[in-house]
């Protein structure tokens, strides 16, 4: 996808992308690819597939959740080299946005990213997310909660539900296996307080394959030995 196309697709489906929203979206490139160098952020470097499955497909939650209206929190847990949090702060600058990620050199790419772009409301955390969702400062504390491309939904939910406040919402984004896992996951989503309000699928444009975004709601405060030690979650899934 070039950057051309990617903008018209974003206008066609009323994200609003300006030009200076796509000189942000280049530098982010040109920091991808000169980190990658240094650091293992991601397998996909080449400019239109970055465009196409990274910052594209993150945008793909802003056709399913209303971000424009109100300010809002976010919490993206995993994020990696910023997916899809970087991408949806660019387009929604209202969102404050909170990323925790457990690679130091991630967060130290994140903080020249953030100078670079001049965003603000952006905090940055060196973590894992099984302690970050037991700090009392964080837990049940944000209108929304992403994870992209992290772990089974299993896994996912008792990383990221602690973390959302009641009544807002979990965005896992997930690529063609996202209807297995959740049946999966379903028992984990209800002993966390959650409840699946949608799982939505569709394919991303140029062929790139399905993706789904499942939303799910908290309905009620997630029980407090969740989430576990560091290691539990993925060891033992709530399954």
């Amino acid at each position: 996808m070039t950057p051309e196309k990617f903008q018209r697709e974003l206008l066609k489906r009323d994200i609003p992308i300006t030009d200076d929203k796509m000189k942000q979206f280049e530098r982010y490139l040109e920091l991808l690819q000169e980190w990658n160098e240094k650091i293992n952020l991601t397998a996909i470097t080449e400019k239109e597939e970055v465009y196409l499955k990274h910052f594209y497909d993150s945008l793909t939650a802003g056709l399913y959740v209303d971000f424009k209206q109100g300010v809002h929190s976010l919490c993206d847990v995993g994020s990696g080299a910023g997916f899809p949090s970087i991408p949806l702060k660019i387009i929604y600058p209202n969102l404050t946005i909170t990323i925790v990620d457990s690679l130091n050199k991630r967060i130290g790419f994140l903080e020249t990213v953030v100078n670079e772009l001049g965003l603000t409301g952006v905090n940055l955390y060196h973590d894992r997310a099984e302690t970050f969702g037991q700090n009392k400062q964080f837990r049940a504390s944000f209108d929304f909660v992403t994870a992209r491309a992290v772990a089974r939904m299993s896994v996912l939910a008792e990383l990221c539900l602690p973390l959302v406040k009641k009544d807002g919402t979990f965005i896992a984004m997930k690529a063609a296996q996202g209807q297995e896992e959740l049946q999966e996951g379903k028992r984990a989503i209800g002993i966390l307080g959650g409840k699946v309000r949608e799982d939505i699928s569709f394919e991303l444009p140029e062929g790139a394959g399905e993706r789904h975004i499942i939303l799910i709601d908290k309905k009620k405060e997630t029980p407090n030995k969740y989430p576990r030690k560091p290691g539990t979650p993925n060891k033992r899934p709530l399954v």
